[in-house]
Parts: structure tokens; sequence; C-alpha cells
């Protein structure tokens, strides 16, 4: 690793680090050809969402399960995952190949939010759970308490409007995807028989529902 990415390690991390050979990897895209950030992505993806609930099952003692659920998704949430990664400028450090850089997977939300995953999986390795629990609660913890009400899904909030009303279930369908493996882009429509449709576009088939969704939200409901 290069001495400018690993003074920002340090510097994101602390001192304490023991194998800066995690951190690498936890940067390094498939693109590259050589040992990447997946595994320790799904070692910190775990970490982040046992860390998230144990907080939100602390901060909110009142909640019932399906409100500290939708927290909890929403938190742990690839979008999320990349923005936390954009606010400590994970873009610039990546270690990516030249084709995977120019399709533009530097700025993916998949892409920054599986390696933010990795950061905290490789963090969880180094120096163990309480350093990945600090690390994650200085990142995350104002994310947590910004809403005083636990957001209602917009899949959730689709069909309860439809269930209120005496309407069909949503429909949703794939439109049209396109563009890399690596960073597909999905078109998703959501349609409700004698009401109308919407479509948005997203990283995947669940986002793009997700957000077809809210689309519909707006515009009908």
């Amino acid at each position: 690793m290069d001495d400018a990415r690993q003074s920002w390690i340090r510097a994101l991390i602390g001192s304490s680090i023991e194998d800066m050979a995690l951190y690498e990897r936890a940067l390094t895209h498939g693109s590259t050809g050589k040992a990447d950030y997946q595994r320790l992505e799904f070692l910190g993806d775990r970490v982040l969402g046992l860390v998230i609930a144990d907080a939100l099952y602390q901060h909110f003692p009142d909640e019932a399960e399906g409100r500290l659920s939708h927290r909890l998704n929403g938190l742990v949430s690839g979008h999320v995952c990349a923005q936390v990664a954009r606010a400590i400028d994970l873009p610039d450090h990546i270690i990516i190949g030249k084709q995977a850089r120019d399709d533009g997977a530097r700025d993916s939300d998949n892409v920054l939010g599986d390696i933010m995953e990795a950061i905290i999986g490789a963090l969880f390795l180094d120096q163990g759970l309480d350093a990945a629990r600090i690390f994650i609660m200085a990142h995350w913890k104002s994310l947590m308490t910004q809403a005083l009400k636990a957001p209602k899904h917009p899949k959730s909030e689709l069909q309860e409007w439809c269930a209120a009303r005496s309407l069909k279930n949503p429909e949703y369908k794939i439109v049209s995807k396109e563009g890399p493996p690596h960073n597909m882009l999905f078109e998703v429509s959501v349609t409700i028989k004698g009401r109308g449709s919407a479509s948005a576009h997203a990283a995947s088939k669940q986002a793009g529902e997700t957000a077809a969704a809210k689309a519909f939200l707006e515009e009908f409901a």
C-alpha cells in the first residue's frame, strides 16, 4: 500500500493498527486481479448489523421489533454505507483496475458500500469488536438519531396504502437492466391496477422496487 493510503488509514483508524495488509485488501477491487474486499465485506456487514442493532435496542427502549427493524434496515443499507464512505473520502483510496475505474465503479454505491463494510471487517479482525463499535458509532450515531420516529419502508407504506383503499397489491417489474456486472443499473416499475404506475432506476432490483414505490407514493398518494 502506498504512503498516502497508509496515512489515510492511520488517520481514520488510529495508530494502533497491527495488520495493514487487512486494510489494503479491504480497499482492493476485484478488477485488479488481486485478493479483494469481498470476504472482509461479508464479515463487516455482520459486524455493522450487530453494532447498530445493539445501539438501536439501547437507544429506543420503547420501540417494537418492527420499528427497530425498519431503522436497522435503513442504517445498514448500501446507500447509507456509501454515504459514510464518501464522507470519509474513501473513493480517493480505492485500489481499482483501469476498466472498472473508467466504468465508474469508484463512485458506485454498490462498490463504496461494500468496501465500507470491508473496512469494518478489517478493523474487527485487526483490533476486535470494541474498536469496531467505536468506529461505527463515530460515523453512524448522528444518522441513527436524526429521525425521532422510525421511517416506514416505501414498499410497506405502499402496501398499506393499497389495503386501506381495497386495491390490489402492487405489481413490480424490471423494465430494463444495463451496464457491467459490477455496476448494473436497473429500471423497475410498480403498477397499482386502476390507479397508475411509476418507475425508478437503482443499482439493484430490490433498491429499484423501493425507489419505484417511493415515486408512486409521491405522485399518487
